[in-house]
C-alpha cells in the first residue's frame, strides 16, 4: 500500500524500506496508463539505487491528475500541456483555481487530437459534427478541454450537436461501430489500441482538424502545435491527417523534495534507451525533446540533474 505523500516527501530516497509513489494516468486502454507503467518500471528495477517504488493509478485523465498532485493524493501525474497551462493560470477547468505549486519533471511524447468518425456518418471536417452524436471526452479529461476549444474555434456549439456524449474510452469503439454514435475525439499518441479497435470493427475515417480557425487557435495558444495523425497505421486510413497536438508531461508538486525529484529524473534519463522501448509512443522521444513543451517550471530536483549532465533547459511555453 502506498504511503501518504506527506510522509513520503519527508523521507529521503535510499531508506531501508522502499517508498511507493503513485502516478496518475488515465483509462487503461489509453496511452497514459502504459506510459505511467513505463515510468514505474524504470523506478522499480532501479529501486536499490534510490529506495523508491512506483505504481500507476488509473484516473479520468489530465485534469484529475493535476488535481490529485495538487491535493497530495498523487505523487506524480501525466497531463497534457494545455491542461497544465490552465492549472497554472487558473483558466479552463481550473477557472478561479490556479495551481501555482505544480512543477514538471520531463515530457514524454507529443499527443494528437484524433477525431474518428464512422465512414457512413459523412463527417469530413469539424464543422460536419453539427447535428451528429459525438463523444467529446469525459469530465476531468484533457480531451474534453481540447475538444471544447476546437469546437468553439470552429463555431460549433454543444447544443448544435445531436448529442454530446461522455462514454468511457473502452466503450467508444463499440458505440461507434454499432451506430450508437457518429464520432469520437481522443487526445492520444499513436499507434493507439482504442483507435485500432474502432478501425478494425467498422469502416472509420480519421477526420482532419485543420483550417483557418484551427490555425488561429494554435497561434493564440502557445502549448498547441500543428501535427498529424500518421497514415497507414489504421485500416482504411492510408494518408496522414492534419490536426493539433500538445506535449504530455510528468508533473509533480513543488512540495516533493529535491532528492526525490532528482532520483526519479535521474533513473529515467540514465536508462533512457530502455525507457523508450517500453511503449511505441516513446520510440521517437529524445532527451532534448523531453525538456520541451510544458508551460510549468521545472522542479528544482529535475533541473539539478539536467544541469549536471548538460541538457539545455527549454523556456516555458507560458513565458514565450
Amino acid at each position: 500500500m502506498a504511503l501518504p505523500l506527506a510522509l513520503l516527501l519527508a523521507l529521503a530516497p535510499g531508506a531501508a524500506v522502499a517508498l511507493t509513489l503513485t502516478i496518475g494516468t488515465a483509462g487503461v486502454m489509453g496511452i497514459y496508463h502504459p506510459l505511467g507503467g513505463a515510468v514505474c518500471r524504470i523506478l522499480n528495477v532501479t529501486r536499490k539505487v534510490h529506495g523508491l517504488r512506483c505504481q500507476p493509478e488509473p484516473s479520468e485523465g489530465s485534469v484529475a491528475n493535476l488535481r490529485g498532485v495538487s491535493a497530495g493524493t498523487l505523487a506524480m501525474g501525466i497531463a497534457q500541456a494545455d491542461i497544465q497551462f490552465d492549472a497554472r493560470v487558473g483558466s479552463g477547468p481550473f477557472a478561479g483555481e490556479p495551481q501555482p505549486r505544480l512543477r514538471v519533471l520531463f515530457s514524454v511524447y507529443l499527443e494528437a487530437l484524433t477525431l474518428v468518425a464512422r465512414e457512413s456518418a459523412a463527417i469530413r471536417s469539424v464543422a460536419d459534427l453539427t447535428g451528429k452524436r459525438v463523444a467529446i471526452g469525459t469530465p476531468g479529461s484533457g480531451t474534453r478541454t481540447t475538444m471544447d476549444r476546437v469546437l468553439a474555434a470552429a463555431g460549433v456549439r454543444h447544443d448544435a450537436l445531436k448529442a454530446a456524449l461522455e462514454p468511457s474510452i473502452v466503450a467508444m469503439p463499440p458505440l461507434l461501430c454499432d451506430n450508437r454514435m457518429d464520432a469520437f475525439a481522443f487526445v492520444v499518441g499513436h499507434p493507439n489500441a482504442v483507435v485500432q479497435d474502432a478501425a478494425t470493427g467498422c469502416h472509420v475515417r480519421i477526420v482532419p482538424v485543420a483550417g483557418p480557425h484551427i490555425d488561429a487557435l494554435v497561434a493564440s495558444h502557445p502549448y498547441y502545435v500543428v501535427t498529424a495523425v500518421p497514415g497507414g497505421i489504421y485500416p482504411g486510413n492510408p494518408n496522414a491527417q492534419p490536426t493539433i497536438g500538445t506535449m504530455a508531461s510528468v508533473v509533480v508538486s513543488a512540495d516533493m523534495t529535491d532528492e526525490v525529484a532528482y532520483a526519479i529524473t535521474r533513473a529515467v534519463f540514465e536508462n533512457f534507451d530502455d525507457f523508450r522501448k517500453l511503449n511505441p509512443a516513446l520510440a521517437t522521444l529524445t532527451r532534448e525533446a523531453a525538456l520541451t513543451g510544458s508551460p510549468l517550471p521545472f522542479h528544482p530536483g529535475a533541473e539539478r540533474y539536467f544541469r549536471e549532465v548538460g541538457l539545455p533547459l527549454a523556456k516555458s511555453a507560458h513565458d514565450k
